[in-house]
C-alpha cells in the first residue's frame, strides 16, 4: 500500500476530519481513507459493524423527521434496488 503526505492542510479541515473520526470511532488515517474512496465512488471497505452502526444511525435521523421504516417501505426499497 501507498503512503500519502498532505501537505498545508487547513488547520479547519483537520479539525473536521479529526471530529468526524471521533464520531465514526475511527483513527484519523482511517477516516481520510474512508472518505476518499467516498468522493471517489471506490467501493468502500466497511466492517459488518460498522455499516450496521451506520444503518442504525441513518435510521434514528430519519425516525427524528417522523419517518419510520416499515415492511411496506423496505419491501418498495428492495423492489426499486433491482
Amino acid at each position: 500500500m501507498a503512503t500519502l503526505t498532505i501537505k498545508n492542510l487547513p488547520d479547519e479541515v483537520y479539525a473536521t476530519l479529526s471530529e468526524t473520526a471521533k464520531r465514526n470511532r475511527r483513527s484519523i488515517n482511517g477516516e481520510a481513507i474512508f472518505r476518499l474512496e467516498r468522493s471517489l465512488d471506490l467501493p468502500v471497505r466497511e466492517s459488518k459493524e460498522e455499516m450496521l452502526a451506520n444503518i442504525r444511525k441513518d435510521r434514528n435521523k430519519l425516525a427524528k423527521m417522523g419517518v419510520r421504516l416499515t415492511e411496506k417501505l423496505l419491501t418498495e426499497g428492495k423492489r426499486h434496488r433491482n
